[in-house]
């Protein structure tokens, strides 16, 4: 007869103070640390510390904020400790990450997850933080599920930052004490993103894009200024469901002014879906045990053909730069924390298969100050995100135009009327 082993004397165990957990790790292995908002700061805070007992320590992220403490770390002197190989730096471009701009390893998101689970990147430790357990053992991965449940279950040593603060967000998106193997408890505010900046330009594309939304639309969408100004103008929708990377504040308000249902989505009817959420207190506080919102990994959300199940899919993502073929660059933008280079094309192809599905590019004519344009006659000095050939609906603040089926001729001309202030608001 098997013996069962009680969660609770099995949690109790694994119990270590973080310093004594951030001396488990070796030189030479590469750590997983969890993502964004879902970084647990008290142990990377114990990592620099102790950062002087580390040599060429490989850390794995997908992305960061410029405050948080794992960019501080890339930013102090002791960086030479560490290699930060990024899925995508996002906009955490101090100097220091800079130089190690070389272990960037661009990939889709959605195939992530099978780079940890082949082993093809095998993980020695992952970092990561947590709900407060359960009576049956389980733990939360809260606002951060993206790849950090895969990398989880990957790594040889698992160490947790237990925070009872973390939400419990339902879904996929659980780990149970039993596949955990250091426990440590400390409490703190989650890292938040407070409000952006509004910017006439970015209102101005909001109320382009939402005459291109119809109700009961399943809409995915990258944070950011401009993707702001698109939820403020969907105010007077209605049925419009979520399937998306990010969850935010914004898209918050919309399903408390009773515009998001997710009654019509077609796929995942009446749960809002997502990988990771970034925003502030209320919103970690608004997903605390809903059992309208689920949290999956991206291997699942990110799948173009999960993507594609859905009614009228509209994904709704910031590029950086174009050029009249229709290419797209991506790269970090002010006052966009994530510009979706790692997601983007998950969801512009599985929107473009999906039934009535739209695919939308947005971005400003110019840079902030006005002295560069975006739209560039060819793209030849920086990374392709997006293919000329995936593109559809792209809007400035001068009008939108649809870029499907046209030659390059026509889309040359398509993305001159939208670069410069003649035939301001006209679509095409």
């Amino acid at each position: 007869m098997a013996v069962t082993t009680y969660c609770a004397d099995n949690y109790v165990e694994k119990k270590r103070t973080g310093e004594k957990a951030i001396s488990m790790l070796r030189p030479g292995q590469r750590v997983f640390i969890g993502s964004s908002c879902g970084e647990p700061q008290y142990l990377m805070r114990k990592l620099a510390e102790a950062s002087g007992n580390f040599t060429d320590l490989e850390i794995i992220r997908l992305l960061s904020l410029e405050s948080t403490p794992l960019t501080l770390i890339a930013d102090d002197t002791r960086d030479q400790s560490f290699n930060i190989r990024s899925f995508y730096l996002g906009s955490a471009k101090p100097k220091s990450i800079a130089r190690n701009k070389r272990f960037i390893t661009p990939m889709n998101l959605s195939a992530v997850p099978r780079l940890f689970e082949s082993r093809q990147l095998p993980l020695h430790a992952a970092l990561i933080q947590v709900s407060s357990v359960d009576d049956f053992g389980w733990m939360s991965l809260g606002i951060s599920v993206d790849i950090t449940l895969a990398a989880a279950m990957s790594a040889d040593l698992v160490i947790a930052q237990v925070n009872s603060l973390m939400p419990r967000v339902l879904g996929r998106s659980f780990i149970h004490v039993n596949d955990v193997d250091v426990i440590v408890e400390h409490e703190e505010e989650l890292l938040t993103v407070g409000e952006l900046p509004e910017l006439k330009s970015a209102n101005l594309i909001g109320r382009l894009i939402a005459r291109l939304v119809d109700d009961g639309s399943t809409i995915q969408i990258s944070p950011g200024t401009t993707p702001q100004a698109i939820l403020l103008a969907l105010s007077d929708k209605n049925d419009l469901g979520v399937h998306t990377q990010f969850l935010t504040n914004d898209i918050m308000r919309l399903v408390s002014m009773g515009v998001i249902t997710n009654r019509k989505k077609g796929f995942n009817v009446g749960k809002l879906v997502a990988s990771s959420a970034i925003g502030t207190n209320d919103l970690y506080e608004f997903l605390d045990d809903n059992p309208s919102i689920e949290f999956h990994p991206s291997d699942y959300v990110n799948d173009p053909g999960i993507i594609s199940r859905h009614n009228k899919m509209l994904s709704m993502n910031v590029a950086m730069t174009m050029d009249l073929t229709g290419q797209v660059a991506a790269d970090a933008l002010s006052f966009n924390h994530f510009s979706g280079v790692t997601g983007m094309l998950d969801f512009i192809r599985g929107s473009s298969q999906s039934e009535g599905g739209k695919s939308i590019l947005m971005l400003t004519s110019t840079t902030i100050d006005g002295k560069k344009s975006r739209i560039v006659p060819m793209l030849d000095d920086t990374a392709i995100v997006v293919p000329r050939g995936d593109v559809q609906y792209v809007v400035t603040e001068y009008g939108a135009v649809n870029l499907f089926g046209k030659s390059l001729q026509e889309r040359a001309m398509a993305m001159i009327s939208i670069a410069q202030k003649s035939g301001h608001g006209k679509s095409v």
